[in-house]
């Protein structure tokens, strides 16, 4: 009997340990990406998992403490908007928000963390596997199945689709999937401003640091690090703006009020003569890495010794109970830079400084956006290629689906840093709000292709874009139009067909993209952003530049749907609550045309392929 019981006791051990639970979705990584995926898929009911080695949720908004968040300030799409929204109720207020003069968001780190994690529960098909760290993944029959470890206990479970959601790449690492690490060659790239020869180096990463002020009097100097020399930050507080590039003025103040937080916290995140560091650990294996990652938390400590003793800041000390970590400093480090993987597409420069003239129109395939100039970290390594970034002048953008789905794999979807863009342009895409808005669009993605039982190569775009747009996300980077708006969904989708584009405009650390909706339209821009649309306008060239009224808008839209009576363009204006009444005298503004356009020709629904022209 004794041995019986034994028997079935052993039996459901194991079972416990290598039971294979069913998924629609899994997540791999708990970061900013993967966060915002989970989420998302959860909510649009598929059922999900996400791994996460650690405790917390964000990554490098909360456990890498880059709680100053870097461009989007005018575009809160989607789950970036929402989680700011959170932070502003928490706070009380978005003033409250603006404590350091680089971000217009500042906030501490576990507050974001409880945020992510408040969100996350709230989500009834998401499940989240804490101090879980995955060792294998493979992919058989249309189904991937990973195995992870937590508590000494092996997992294995199994879905249709997945997300590498890594800092670095590594699940995808682990498949031998091809990809790029460090600068591109000019011409291998097609980027100008890219060195001629490529090269392994990555932009520096940084151990961030949240200092928190004891008041007056206190000394919280922390003991001296080894190998400390002060003259290692001895131009921390030389200042120049690399925008205007005026030259440096040295303040102390301003270096530390940089990254000010609320509740009297501050962010040591400093690149010039700071906690920079150059590593490229993105090859090596974990205890390498950890031997490398060391060196520059080390270098952080020693800045905040240079703080404290050379610059009399001995008041402010290493953050209390900020993080769950014996040091008190963050979970992981700042990472920069992934593996790049080559997805449908590549998202390189001319497609970011020129969208409506690049060689494809692949802003029409657009997911995600973003807004915060190019920027790149590399003082730490000074034989590294020079790149003018401050010439590389570009306006907002949006990031196309094709760059997150894998080229090499049928289910597999790239997120975080490591989706398919240049060396350059990682240097804009790889910022906070963009990376949310990447785990968004890989969650709706990752849903939508379950749901079908698609490969990802065959997913319509547009019914991707579609749900993004019903999530309150944008699609095109335009600044003066609002998610709150009744005509925004319309105005979004006719900027996705390019029928009405916008105007870029480089502009600081906040590049622009204005849709101007109350600006007049001519007859003949109407028609050529419609002619790539429809072939029967191929040769028509009787639009002239005019603006358009009401009646020559009828005659024109007769072209494509033919019998178009002016009674039914009056009752599509008054069912979309446009202003006032329509008439054939009316000229009509890009909201009116946006309107009618959606409502009588529906051009969003004529399907594009990957880099944006029509679908065949």
């Amino acid at each position: 009997m004794k041995k019986s019981l034994f028997f079935f006791f052993l039996l459901g051990t194991l079972h416990s340990l290598f039971a294979q639970q069913s998924y629609d979705v899994i997540v791999v990584g708990g970061g900013a990406s993967g966060t915002a995926a989970g989420i998302t898929a959860g909510r649009l009911g598929a059922k999900t998992l996400i791994v996460e080695p650690s405790e917390w949720l964000g990554g490098m908004l909360t456990a890498a403490g880059v709680s100053a968040i870097d461009g989007n300030h005018r575009l809160p799409s989607g789950i970036w908007g929402e989680f700011r929204d959170s932070l502003i109720a928490h706070y009380g207020s978005q003033q409250e928000l603006s404590t350091g003069w680089v971000s217009n968001t500042l906030f501490e780190p576990k507050v974001g963390n409880q945020i992510f994690q408040s969100i996350a529960v709230s989500v009834p098909n998401l499940e989240l596997a804490f101090r879980s760290y995955w060792k294998k993944v493979s992919y058989e029959n249309q189904t991937w199945t990973l195995t992870y470890e937590k508590d000494e206990k092996t997992y294995q479970v199994e879905a249709p689709l997945l997300i590498d959601a890594t800092e670095l790449g590594d699940v995808a690492a682990s498949l031998d999937l091809s990809y790029r690490l460090g600068m591109d060659a000019r011409d291998d790239i097609g980027e100008a401003f890219a060195p001629e020869e490529a090269n392994d180096i990555i932009q520096d990463l940084t151990y961030v640091v949240t200092l928190q002020d004891f008041g007056p009097g206190e000394d919280k100097t922390i003991s001296k690090p080894e190998n400390y020399d002060p003259e290692e930050f001895a131009c921390a507080c030389a200042h120049a703006d690399p925008i205007t590039d005026k030259d440096p003025t040295l303040d102390c103040d301003k270096m530390i009020a940089y990254g000010k937080l609320p509740n009297g916290k501050y962010m040591i995140n400093w690149p010039n003569c700071g906690n920079d560091y150059y590593t490229n650990i993105v090859e090596l294996d974990p205890i390498q890495r950890e031997i490398e990652l060391e060196k520059a938390k080390q270098k952080s400590l020693r800045f905040i010794y240079y703080i404290q003793e050379e610059l009399g800041y001995t008041h402010l000390g290493i953050a209390e109970e900020e993080y769950p970590t014996e040091d008190g400093l963050p979970i992981i480090p700042y990472h920069r830079e992934s593996r790049r993987y080559h997805g449908m597409v590549d998202f390189t420069l001319p497609f970011v400084r020129s969208p409506f003239d690049a060689p494809s129109p692949m802003y029409r395939t657009g997911v995600v956006v973003g807004d915060y100039t190019i920027d790149h970290h590399h003082k730490e390594r000074p034989d590294a290629p020079a790149i003018d970034f401050i010439k590389i002048r570009v306006p907002s953008y949006n990031i196309p689906l094709g760059a997150l789905v894998s080229r090499d794999h049928p289910a597999l979807i790239l997120a975080e840093k490591s989706i398919s863009v240049s060396n350059i342009v990682n240097g804009a895409s790889r910022l906070q709000p963009v990376v949310l808005g990447i785990g968004q669009a890989a969650g709706t993605l990752a849903y939508l292709a379950s749901q079908k039982n698609l490969d990802l190569k065959d997913i319509s775009i547009r019914s991707v874009q579609q749900a993004l747009l019903n999530q309150g996300a944008y699609l095109m980077p335009y600044l003066d139009m609002q998610p709150s708006d009744p005509d925004f969904q319309a105005m979004q989708r006719i900027g996705a067909t390019g029928i009405l584009k916008g105007k870029g405009v480089p502009y600081l650390w906040a590049n622009q993209t204005w849709f101007y909706s109350n600006d007049k339209v001519t007859e003949f821009e109407l028609i050529e952003g419609m002619r790539p649309l429809y072939p029967e306008l191929k040769d028509f060239w009787g639009a002239s530049g005019d603006y358009l009224t009401g009646a020559r808008f009828q005659e024109l839209i007769t072209l494509v749907k033919p019998n178009t009576p002016l009674l039914e363009i009056a009752q599509a204006w008054k069912r979309r609550e446009l202003k006032g009444e329509f008439t054939t005298d009316q000229i009509l503004n890009r909201r009116m045309v946006s309107v009618l356009m959606d409502e009588l020709l529906q051009p969003f629904e004529l399907e594009v392929n990957w880099d944006g022209n029509l679908r065949q």
